[in-house]
């Protein structure tokens, strides 16, 4: 006859086994790191400009749990680019050809800053939204160190350089809608003909020259800003 296995001798070894089976299928997460690494540092931080590649789910998969992570990038870069859109809008509905043109348009000037107000607390949220999840990530150093990259090359900086321009968009519209209501208010010693303007009144003309001097100037700080982002977005 046989021996007989002892109950706990034949547990035991189903616990075994099943250990055995476990390690055998591994741990995947050191490769899921090392493909989100690859990823981040080949597609993200290595080319030139402003790229926030997005990967298909089937892409995706072999960054496991980490997957998710990118997310914090890519939402912030899709809520940027209707911001950017938005601005293109803004500023074209904005923009003055004339003293005549600034006079007349008074109303759409004061809709348009407050568009460019609100553009900025979308900004300013939105960046605080992306600031908050990433602090919640739990992520090894050596992954830590590449998404910080990463984070501060498609998040940080651009959301930056937009951030300045929103100064010089105000200064704008603030300045012409002031001129605006200065030509208004100095109907009999201003004539104005489409792009031409006559003054009779020399103290008027010469304040009313110093508000178009200090326009310009800041129009040329938009056309500066938005170099600098283009400067971003390509790389160059």
């Amino acid at each position: 006859m046989a021996p007989r296995i002892p109950t706990w001798f034949a547990h035991a070894c189903a616990l075994m086994l099943a250990g055995l089976l476990l390690a055998g299928c591994g741990n995947k997460e050191p490769e899921e790191r090392a493909a989100f690494i690859q990823f981040l540092q080949t597609r993200v931080i290595d080319r030139p400009g402003v790229r926030v590649p997005q990967p298909t789910e089937e892409q995706k998969k072999p960054f496991g749990a980490y997957a998710q992570h990118y997310t914090v990038i890519t939402d912030f870069n899709t809520a940027m680019n209707r911001t950017a859109q938005q601005m293109d809008g803004i500023v074209a509905k904005g923009s003055l050809r004339s003293l005549s043109d600034v006079v007349a348009r008074r109303d759409d000037l004061r809709s348009v800053r407050e568009g460019v107000q609100q553009m900025r607390r979308a900004l300013d949220e939105n960046l605080a939204k992306a600031n908050a999840a990433r602090a919640q990530l739990q992520q090894p150093e050596d992954l830590k160190a590449v998404f910080d990259k990463a984070y501060d090359k498609t998040v940080t900086t651009p959301a930056g350089i937009f951030r300045d321009v929103f100064p010089a968009l105000d200064a704008v519209f603030d300045g012409a809608i002031r001129i605006g209501d200065y030509v208004d208010a100095h109907k009999s010693q201003i004539q104005v003909s489409g792009s031409t303007f006559t003054v009779s009144d020399p103290k008027v003309l010469n304040e009313l020259n110093g508000m178009l001097q200090q326009l310009n100037s800041h129009s040329a700080a938009i056309q500066t800003a938005q170099r600098r982002m283009r400067t971003a977005v390509a790389g160059g």
